[in-house]
């Protein structure tokens, strides 16, 4: 309502402003005041349905329009044919208008692609050597991600797509606590990642509508950028391993760092609970691996020494077979 009033008050006060200033005080001076006043209206609603950066966007390539005529007027000069230029300058007027309009139009037609600059910065910067990284939900969650970021052991881009954060966003309004809990875990992990200064870490406005699953998502993203995944996930390692997608497993690499031992070295272990089979202790050593003890069931709640006997590698992680040693007799 207010805003048709102001309409009409614009559309009655400029060709009363030419008539009582006596400007043309006139009839047709009348009709040339309401034609600006009926004009500033019509550029006032072609306005309102464009947003702010469209505007300045169309102002600018406007101005880039201008400066290309001057330009090309300058060329033009320098060929030096009196003839050519005289009817060049002739058409001045149309041709400044013509140069306008194209950097208008070119302008407000290519502003819409900055929404895709990121995914080219990204593209552009993989094709110069940095790695791209894209985290999937289950490795931000998980939390271990960040403590190699802080080691300086991951470098590049991380790439934290908008699906991503919308299903961290989802996980942390649920009325189940559990996942209530892992939500508002992934969202604080990903503002501590965003705390550290030497790995940028982005978030990507792009959708893979086509896939609803966001595991999906995420490897046809990395397929499509070329990028890498980072996850703890094993169906997403096995799926990107298909689709010819690079997968940085945290799970993996944690398995890599694990204490190294091999068969027939010694190591003091705490025998904490028995095991399925007879005389079978279970132990574990500090990064958590899990010790089967043979004849080590008697020595429940003790430290005993053991000899290993074999690893066993499993998706799980990393099993040590080791057999006690016996204990020494009391000295005398």
């Amino acid at each position: 309502m207010y805003i048709w009033l102001f309409r009409i008050g614009v559309v009655l006060a400029c060709p009363a402003i030419v008539y009582f200033a006596h400007i043309a005080p006139n009839w047709s001076g009348v009709g040339i005041g309401l034609g600006v006043g009926l004009a500033i209206v019509a550029i006032e609603y072609l306005v309102a349905e464009l947003n702010l950066l469209t505007i300045m966007g169309g102002v600018l390539g406007v101005a880039v329009g201008i400066i290309v005529a001057r330009v090309v007027d300058y060329l033009v000069f320098q060929v030096g044919n009196q003839s050519l230029y005289e009817v060049w300058d002739k058409f001045s007027v149309l041709r400044y208008f013509a140069f306008a309009v194209l950097g208008l139009v070119i302008a407000v037609r290519k502003f819409p692609e900055l929404d895709d600059l990121d995914q080219d910065l990204l593209k552009m910067s993989k094709k110069r050597g940095a790695q791209v990284k894209i985290l999937d939900t289950n490795a931000i969650i998980d939390g271990r991600v960040s403590d190699v970021v802080e080691t300086h052991f991951l470098s590049g881009t991380l790439v934290v797509p908008r699906f991503v954060l919308s299903e961290l966003h989802r996980l942390a309004d649920s009325d189940d606590p559990l996942k209530r809990a892992r939500g508002r875990r992934g969202l604080d992990v990903l503002a501590r990642l965003q705390e550290n200064v030497s790995v940028p870490v982005k978030i990507l406005d792009k959708d893979v509508p086509d896939i609803r699953e966001t595991e999906g998502k995420v490897v046809k993203l990395a397929r499509e950028m070329g990028a890498k995944i980072v996850t703890t996930d094993f169906n997403v390692n096995k799926v990107a391993s298909l689709e010819g997608v690079t997968c940085l497993n945290v799970n993996d690499l944690s398995t890599a760092l694990k204490t190294v031992v091999l068969p027939g070295e010694g190591m003091t272990v705490f025998v904490m609970k028995e095991g399925k089979e007879r005389d079978q202790g279970i132990g574990y050593l500090d990064d958590g691996t899990m010790v089967v003890v043979e004849d080590g069931r008697r020595s429940i709640g003790k430290r005993v020494e053991a000899a290993v006997t074999s690893i066993h590698q499993t998706s799980n992680g990393r099993m040590i077979f080791a057999k006690a040693r016996p204990e020494k007799p009391a000295a005398a």
